[in-house]
């Protein structure tokens, strides 16, 4: 799996911004898509995440702003609303993809980050 993130930037306290992730040449189906952040000093941590069958999680920390969805014409394809962005939400931000191969095991894909800088 190839997945291409895209949508970083700037923005001042209170903005907004969108990440796009698409995930190209899948061996085995997507079972989940999601997006993690690593902020300097920090372990990448989950933000959110979607599941083929559309249910989403969030870190307590971007409840209520951030929303996390998918493309209705490609599944593949996710996207990160951020609005009411924050200064500790500055991160690189990471597109992950996983794909069952079996049962009980499964392969986990990580896209290159784009970095989210939030100014006070």
């Amino acid at each position: 799996v190839q997945l291409q993130a895209s949508g970083g930037g700037m923005v001042h306290t209170g903005g907004s911004l969108r990440l796009s992730c698409a995930a190209s040449r899948p061996t085995f189906a997507i079972s989940s898509m999601g997006w993690y952040r690593q902020a300097p000093g920090k372990q990448r941590a989950l933000v959110a995440l979607i599941t083929d069958d559309g249910s989403t999680n969030y870190s307590d920390s971007v409840k209520g702003r951030f929303t996390i969805s998918r493309d209705n014409a490609n599944k593949n394809t996710i996207y990160l609303q951020m609005n009411s962005l924050k200064p500790e939400d500055t991160a690189v931000y990471y597109c992950r993809a996983e794909s069952k191969v079996s049962v009980s095991s499964s392969i986990g894909y990580w896209g290159q980050g784009t970095l989210v800088t939030v100014s006070s």
